[in-house]
């Protein structure tokens, strides 16, 4: 009786953790990494600016529509997306682990290029 109470519980462990697809609509983690990089960016640059928050909302607004056009990607789907992903805390760490790596790499070439004279 033991053994049949471990084999199912066994079973129902593995359906349950294949059961974890992702659903139809949500962006792929890397189109998420993508799209995140410049959502951070536009945050960056509508930051700032020297206009008041008010302004630099309105401004953010408009910027993050340009990212949105930018990838192909609706709004809806990117923010079903973030939903998805926050369910996972694994997934969204390695997703905004990815976007830190890219950034750093984006300030350091930046820095690099400014060192430089370029």
């Amino acid at each position: 009786m033991r053994r049949l109470v471990r084999i199912s519980f066994l079973i129902l462990l593995l359906v349950g953790c294949a059961s974890e697809k992702q659903p139809k609509g949500v962006l792929s983690e890397d189109k998420m990494v993508e799209v995140l990089i410049d959502i951070q960016l536009t945050e960056g640059i509508a930051g700032a600016m020297p206009i008041s928050y008010d302004s630099s909302q309105v401004l953010y607004r408009l910027l993050e529509r340009d990212v949105f056009l930018k990838h192909d990607v609706e709004d809806s789907v990117f923010t079903q997306s973030m939903i998805y992903y926050l369910q996972y805390p694994g997934k969204i760490d390695a997703i905004y682990a990815r976007v830190v790596d890219s950034l750093s790499l984006k300030q350091s070439t930046g820095n690099a290029l400014d060192q430089t004279g370029n």
